[in-house]
């Protein structure tokens, strides 16, 4: 009787606690829901955070307040969501840098990407473009590779950072490729770009917003884009893909991550709102036209997305010995 008794007591437990868990999932979100971006104010993960929680807002009944809390190369906000309580009223804007990459460049992180965050959603894809200044000789992606070729490590190219996108995008073109450039490393992409228009640099794979204005100009030459297909904005650059370094491709992504032990059903919940906003044709059209792919997936696919860039980018920051600053 008494060993009855201890298991039924157990069993009626684990019902209160799934009920608990299930009420308090069904009445999410009853109060406004925090989104961190880890980066500062204007640039593109806070534009994609606040674009994205506008949409997203309308449709859970519920204001998402973008929250920035910048530094240490995003981690600090980051840090900040991974340590937050597990209730789905704190998420973070992350980065392919912030969870991809840093983990490869730091050796000592404050929070671990894969035990202390869950994926919850993605929600676009950044193109770089691979641009010269338009008084480079070389014309398109062979001939640039051709050139490098011939005077090892004396092209240089610009980046936004140790670590940043565009360091790495062109970093895994210069692997795939077969070539030695060099990198000389800003404090973010705009001084890199003036350098470049200026002639003072002789390749950058910038963002693509600061870039198109100047390639529509012909103030630069854009060699290709380093997304799988062509950009409707861009449809007469080639991916570098297809103009010489076949199977390449880098994109920065940006997604929702929550502390992890949020509730599965908060998680599914927000990944299907997420879903359903990126759908909104407004925000589909400024997405676009800032070269941002909007995508989406399930949860499992899209931590399997993440643990893959992950792999990707941990071979690049080993074949190149990268370091951060």
């Amino acid at each position: 009787m008494n060993c009855y008794f201890k298991a039924w007591r157990a069993a009626a437990a684990v019902s209160l606690l799934a009920t608990t868990v299930g009420a308090w999932a069904q009445a999410w979100p009853s109060k406004p829901i925090r989104l961190v971006v880890p980066f500062a104010v204007g640039g593109v993960v806070d534009l994609t955070a606040r674009e994205t929680a506008q949409v997203l807002s309308a449709r859970l009944g519920q204001p998402v307040i973008v929250e920035n809390r910048a530094g240490n190369a995003g981690m600090i906000g980051v840090d900040f969501v991974a340590k937050a309580a597990p209730d789905g009223y704190t998420l973070v804007m992350a980065s392919a840098g912030t969870i991809a990459i840093n983990p490869h460049l730091f050796k000592a992180m404050p929070y671990d990407p894969v035990k202390d965050l869950v994926a919850v959603a993605p929600v676009v894809q950044g193109i770089n473009i691979m641009v010269v200044p338009a008084s480079s000789p070389v014309k398109n992606v062979r001939e640039f590779i051709a050139a490098a070729k011939a005077a090892p490590g004396k092209i240089n190219f610009g980046s936004a950072g140790t670590g940043a996108s565009d360091h790495m995008a062109t970093e895994l073109f210069a692997n795939m490729a077969g070539i030695k450039i060099t990198n000389v490393p800003y404090k973010g992409g705009g001084p890199a770009l003036i350098d470049l228009l200026a002639g003072t640099i002789d390749l950058i794979f910038s963002s693509l917003p600061p870039a198109i204005g100047h390639v529509k100009s012909g103030r630069l030459r854009a060699l290709g884009v380093t997304s799988a297909n062509r950009l409707e904005v861009l449809p007469d650059v080639p991916t570098v893909a297809e103009a010489g370094v076949p199977g390449y491709e880098s994109v920065a992504w940006y997604g929702l991550f929550a502390p992890a032990n949020t509730p599965a059903s908060i998680v599914s919940r927000i990944n299907a709102e997420t879903a359903a906003t990126l759908q909104n044709p407004d925000l589909r059209r400024r997405f676009l036209e800032g070269g941002l792919i909007p995508f989406s997936s399930s949860p499992q696919a899209f931590a399997s997305y993440v643990a893959a860039e992950t792999d990707k980018w941990g071979k690049v920051v080993r074949a190149n010995g990268i370091k951060a600053d």
